[in-house]
């Protein structure tokens, strides 16, 4: 088919640019860039990340019998700073 399309200054000279270096017509350029244009996206591969769980224990010193005491201490904590806050 055969059509007149006004093209931006920028855009004319980077496809008779592109035609000039792949030494091919400036017409299966253009046609070229808009066939890749106006296809759907290939789908992205990405990279596949594997995980490695590790066992590494709790520090020493810890003891895993206590956690829920530490949590308790540590929200009876927040609820009394947040009652000073809402003192008037």
């Amino acid at each position: 088919m055969r059509t007149t399309l006004t093209l931006d200054d920028d855009i004319a000279d980077a496809l008779k640019e592109r035609a000039r270096l792949l030494d091919k017509p400036f017409k299966q350029v253009v046609n070229e860039i808009l066939r890749r244009g106006l296809s759907p996206a290939p789908e992205e591969r990405r990279p596949v990340i594997e995980v490695k769980a590790i066992c590494s224990g709790l520090r020493p010193g810890i003891d895993p019998l206590k956690l829920n005491e530490l949590y308790g201490q540590l929200e009876t904590e927040d609820f009394l700073r947040e009652q000073e806050r809402d003192r008037p």
